[in-house]
C-alpha cells in the first residue's frame, strides 16, 4: 500500500491517541513495541518515501531557496482554494469557532514542551538557534507570555476547560496526530534533521496558515486573542531562527531536512482542514 495512503488512514484511527497516550508516558516492553509499531506503519514510511522523492539540492542555500518557493506556492494555493480558511476568517460562529480551539488544545496547552528534547540532539550552534526560538516559545521565563498561557487565556474567555485530560475523548485523529509529529520529530526521529526541516516550514507557514484564526477571533469579539497575534507577529524572527539553524550545520542531510518539510505541510495540513470540517458541521 502507498506510505501515503497508510499515513491517512492511520490519522483517522484510534491509533494516533494510543500512540499519543504512549509518548506521555515510559512504556514498558510491550508499550515500547505498539510504540514502534505504529511508527513504523504511520510515519516513517513518509518519512522515507519523502527523502527518497526530495530534490538533489546541491547546497544548503538551494535547499532554502527551494523551501521559500515551496511556502510561497502554498500560501497563494491556500488564498485561492481553501474554502475552509476563508469560512473560518468570515462566516464560522462562536461554537464553531469554539470546536477548532478544542481540536488543537492538546498542542496549545503544552506548546514547545515537547520540542525541548532536540536541542542536545542537535550540534551546538543549530542547537542554540532552536533554543532561541524555544525560550520565546515558553515566554522567555515570563508565565504569563508563554504560548501554553496564552491559550489557557483563550480557553478562558471561551469558558472552555484548561486542563489537558479534558481534551482526550473529544479530540480528531488528525489532530493526535499533529501533536505525535512533534513528538516524534524531537525525540524519536532517526536524525534530528528532520525536525529542522518542518520546523523551518512551520514557524514560516503559520504566517499565513493563522491568518483566518486570527482574523475569526477579530471578527467574533474575542478579546483574549493574543495566542494568535503574537505567533503572526513573533514567527517571523522565529523563522530566520530556523534558518540559521540550518545553515549552520556542518553536514547537511539536505534529503532529510526536506522530509521533514513534506512531512509538516501534509499533516499540519490536514489537520487544519479535518477540524474546520468538523466545525462546519456544528449548526
Amino acid at each position: 500500500m502507498n506510505p501515503t495512503t497508510v499515513a491517512a488512514r492511520l490519522q483517522r484511527d484510534k491509533t494516533q491517541r494510543e500512540l499519543y497516550e504512549l509518548y506521555r508516558q515510559v512504556p514498558d516492553v510491550e508499550g515500547y513495541g505498539t510504540m514502534l509499531a505504529i511508527e513504523e506503519q504511520w510515519i516513517l514510511p513518509m518519512a522515507r518515501a519523502y527523502e527518497a522523492d526530495a530534490p538533489r539540492f546541491s547546497s544548503t542555500a538551494e535547499l532554502l531557496e527551494g523551501l521559500k518557493e515551496f511556502l510561497a506556492a502554498e500560501e497563494a494555493q491556500l488564498a485561492d482554494i481553501s474554502d475552509n480558511h476563508r469560512f473560518l476568517a468570515n462566516e464560522a460562529t462562536l461554537e464553531q469557532f469554539k470546536v477548532i480551539v478544542r481540536e488543537f488544545a492538546l498542542d496549545g496547552l503544552t506548546e514547545s514542551e515537547s520540542l525541548l528534547p532536540v536541542v542536545p540532539r542537535l550540534p551546538y550552534r543549530s542547537g542554540m538557534a532552536v533554543f532561541r526560538v524555544l525560550i520565546d516559545e515558553l515566554g522567555c521565563g515570563n508565565d504569563e507570555k508563554s504560548h501554553s498561557q496564552l491559550y489557557r487565556d483563550l480557553l478562558d474567555e471561551l469558558e472552555m476547560s484548561t486542563e489537558l485530560d479534558s481534551y482526550l475523548d473529544g479530540t480528531s485523529p488528525e489532530s493526535y496526530a499533529y501533536v505525535n509529529m512533534f513528538h516524534w520529530l524531537a525525540s524519536r526521529a532517526g536524525s534530528p534533521q528532520y525536525f529542522l526541516g518542518a520546523y523551518g516550514y512551520f514557524e514560516t507557514s503559520v504566517l499565513y496558515g493563522f491568518q483566518s484564526f486570527a482574523r475569526a477571533a477579530k471578527r467574533l469579539g474575542i478579546q483574549r486573542d493574543a495566542y494568535y497575534t503574537e505567533h503572526l507577529y513573533i514567527d517571523s524572527y522565529h523563522s530566520n531562527h530556523m534558518r540559521t539553524a540550518i545553515r549552520s550545520l556542518e553536514e547537511p542531510d539536505l534529503a532529510k531536512i526536506w522530509a521533514g518539510v513534506r512531512l509538516a505541510s501534509d499533516i499540519v495540513g490536514n489537520a487544519t482542514e479535518a477540524a474546520i470540517t468538523r466545525a462546519r458541521k456544528v449548526s
